[in-house]
């Protein structure tokens, strides 16, 4: 595909962002709609998102990979707890078997997007980078775009200020920028943080020839923390009684249920599940370990995200020696480690500071609707697909309480209707309008750190139906089991618009 330098390209939907949102949306829209022009523009040089971008020890999801996967592809490794490049791989084939290759560009980085209602299209400024690294500047035009770019920088991580950071004589790295094929072997290390990230990387760190002399991970405040197995065993029972296809969708549904049991379970009874986790957390620990002080967090289970375990190895880690927990602040850091607010020093070759992500909605492209910018923290969620007040555009945000991808097959069908309504009554354009005096909450449930920061920059949600985003599937699948067109989306078109104009304008001449 090449563009004309007098007339910009034309598609009838963008897709922006190569990860699995992308990809998804990408093989929900060209299946349904083979006729329909299709662009996927992905910033990077690599189709994968955050399971390409990533390369930090150990990366791997945080959900069992046969809800995390798609509907229409089943997941075929025996892993449910898959690392990055086994997810990476399953992505890519997805792009070869749905014929995404020939849809696909890439460096393509998208800065700009203005709806022009007269011609009920997206005008979109992209930045594209040339092998030779010459960056030059496009425009594409669209009559949807489906915003697939997830809710993080991809360029920059968050590294809370640390007094003394210049005097460590040792390395400092983010796990968002981890360099390609660094040696840590035999190094004593520190991790601060005690999130998904930092769960991941310890164990991993201490695994092989090259690992880690020891690990210790500094926290703030603890973190609940579960185990679940790499392979679930049933989904071998199940797909060796049912086959491949069908053993994966009982296995899918199997996880949807039960994932859904224990979120409930944990929110509804904060105390038990607390009692639960400690006991579970107690078993997988030495003897005398002190579990209240590392593994009783200040809040309850669910009002931050659960960090999974896989066959309990983050657990495994600390009873072999390999790796230790300190719960305490930083007061500096030094030239040989961390001194710490209780006057403890952490020697350190190497600090890792898995310290959370930066949010950012849309790849911080700047959106604007007949000239004026859009305040995303203004806009509510339509049926967590459309921003009321922006036309034409979709937006894919996963769960934060189950499998992110869960979310893409609903909108996949969603957006699907949605264009077929429009295509059998001649409509172009298509808008959400919260009704005046809708309530709004945060779109987001989970109190996070990154989460927290971002707030005042994120959409909001309503407090009722369509206006709600449910974050657990079976609660959010209610919602889209009802109708996509509804009062609240109102259509229109070029000659509707010009008939509704025409007589003011004849007024005007007289």
């Amino acid at each position: 595909m090449s563009s004309s330098a007098t007339q910009p390209e034309y598609f009838d939907v963008v897709i922006i962002g190569g990860g699995i949102s992308g990809i998804g949306a990408a093989v929900y829209v060209t299946q349904e709609f083979p006729k329909k022009t299709v662009a996927l523009l992905e910033g990077r040089d690599s189709v994968g998102g955050t399971w390409d971008l990533f390369r930090y020890p150990g990366i791997r999801s945080d959900s069992d990979l046969h809800t995390f996967a798609y509907e229409f592809k089943s997941w075929k490794d025996e892993k449910a707890i898959a690392d990055a490049p086994l997810i990476l791989d399953y992505l890519k084939e997805t792009v070869d078997e749905y014929g995404l290759d020939e849809i696909v560009r890439y460096r393509h980085q998208v800065t700009s997007a203005a709806w022009m209602s007269d011609d009920a299209q997206w005008v979109l400024s992209v930045d594209v980078t040339d092998p030779d690294g010459t960056v030059r500047h496009e425009v594409i035009k669209a009559g949807w775009v489906f915003g697939a770019t997830g809710y993080y920088r991809y360029d920059q991580g968050f590294t809370p200020e640390f007094e003394g950071r210049a005097d460590f004589r040792g390395d400092i790295i983010h796990p968002q920028h981890w360099p390609e094929d660094y040696d840590y072997s035999g190094k004593k290390v520190v991790v601060i943080g005690s999130g998904a990230t930092a769960i991941t990387l310890i164990p991993s760190m201490l695994l092989g020839d090259g690992a880690a002399s020891h690990v210790t991970m500094l926290q703030r405040t603890p973190t609940y923390i579960l185990t679940l197995p790499r392979v679930d065993s049933l989904n071998l029972k199940l797909t060796k009684l049912l086959g491949e296809r069908r053993g994966y969708l009982a296995t899918r549904w199997k996880n949807v249920w039960s994932d859904w049991a224990l979120v409930k379970a944990l929110t509804t009874f904060p105390k038990a599940s607390r009692r639960f986790i400690r006991w579970v957390n107690q078993q997988e620990l030495p003897k005398g370990f002190d579990v209240d002080k590392h593994f009783n967090p200040p809040y309850e289970p669910w009002d931050q995200r659960l960090c999974l375990a896989p066959d309990g190895d983050f657990f495994s880690s600390i009873s072999r020696g390999d790796a230790d927990v300190v719960t305490d602040r930083v007061r500096r850091f030094t030239e040989t480690g961390i001194e710490l607010e209780s006057g403890e020093h952490l020697d350190a070759d190497l600090i890792v500071t898995a310290t959370g992500l930066n949010m950012r909605l849309f790849g911080g492209i700047d959106v604007s609707v007949d000239g004026k910018t859009i305040d995303l923290s203004e806009s509510v969620v339509y049926r967590g697909m459309m921003l009321s007040g922006v036309p034409n555009w979709v937006m894919a945000l996963g769960y934060t309480k189950s499998s992110w991808t869960l979310k893409i097959g609903l909108l996949g069908k969603s957006f699907i209707e949605l264009l077929r309504h429009m295509d059998t009554h001649g409509y172009d354009t298509a808008v959400a309008e919260a009704p005046d005096g809708t309530g709004t909450r945060p779109v987001i449930d989970l109190d996070a750190g990154y989460m927290l920061r971002a707030k005042h920059t994120l959409p909001r949600q309503g407090d009722e139906m369509p206006w709600q985003m449910k974050q657990v599937f079976l609660e959010d699948r209610k919602m889209f089991r009802g109708p996509v067109i509804t009062d609240a989306l109102h259509f229109s078109s070029r000659l509707e618009r010009e008939l509704t104009a025409a007589p003011a304008t004849e007024e005007v001449r007289r």
